[in-house]
């Protein structure tokens, strides 16, 4: 695991959880807007890795490594984190462990209930195949498995895979379709979702707010898997922005 810094040392800290079959980089939109008012720390989940051939351990794993960060290079306080699906989900299990402070927690579509048993295996070796043909592009596997792939995604997902490659999807889908969150921990808690992908995080949310009774769930109009982030960072931004400055 590796992370990425930016921004002003000494401003409020925010970290960033990227999803499954992406790299650090699909945040960069949204540091840009960002770096000037806050340190910024973007997480390289193992497997997915940029320049470095790495292997995915486990959620678990991810999220202690994660958790020790924030515990030895600062301070073990985080003004905001912020997960998207994969990343979500490690963020939750930060929050599980509770052994750092997180004051905001922003977890964007995370997938925090197990599949059924006899789906995991199906499901993970199609979501491989995704991956797979995000990187090598080949026409026919292109027409039949990228119709809910967008353009963004597409190239993060070939920048990522030569480091981690089929292994890492496949360790990584099985980590997310067979663990379950069982607790949870924070001060202010936000689970975000779009209405094109209801049908998933409805499940979801309502786990989520059977462990917690203040959580804050917002439904985005339109927006589908990892589309607010990209489509409109401006956003997301002034979202993560008035948690900091304008709740405090």
């Amino acid at each position: 695991m590796d992370f990425k810094t930016f921004g002003n040392v000494g401003a409020p800290t925010l970290l960033l959880i990227p999803g499954l079959g992406v790299s650090y980089e699909i945040f960069m939109s949204l540091i840009r807007l960002l770096e000037e008012r806050f340190h910024i720390i973007a997480v390289q989940v193992d497997g997915f890795t940029l320049g470095q051939n790495t292997e995915f351990t486990s959620i678990d794993d991810q999220a202690r490594q994660v958790g020790q960060y924030i515990q030895e290079d600062i301070g073990g306080h985080l003004d905001i984190a912020y997960g998207l699906s994969l990343g979500g989900k490690i963020l939750s299990r930060i929050l599980e462990r509770n052994e750092v402070v997180i004051e905001h927690a922003i977890l964007d579509a995370a997938p925090l209930l197990p599949l059924p048993r006899w789906l995991v295996g199906p499901l993970k070796y199609l979501q491989c195949a995704n991956v797979w043909t995000c990187c090598h592009w080949t026409g026919f596997w292109k027409w039949v498995f990228h119709s809910h792939y967008f353009d963004v995604l597409l190239d993060e997902c070939k920048k990522v895979y030569p480091f981690g490659g089929s292994k890492a999807v496949l360790d990584g889908y099985t980590s997310v379709y067979t663990t379950k969150l069982e607790s949870i921990s924070g001060p202010d808690i936000h689970y975000w979702y779009g209405t094109k992908e209801a049908f998933v995080a409805r499940p979801q949310v309502k786990h989520l707010t059977r462990l917690h009774r203040k959580i804050t769930v917002e439904i985005f109009k339109g927006m589908n898997h990892g589309r607010l982030l990209i489509d409109r960072p401006e956003e997301v931004a002034a979202r993560i922005t008035q948690m900091q400055y304008e709740q405090a």
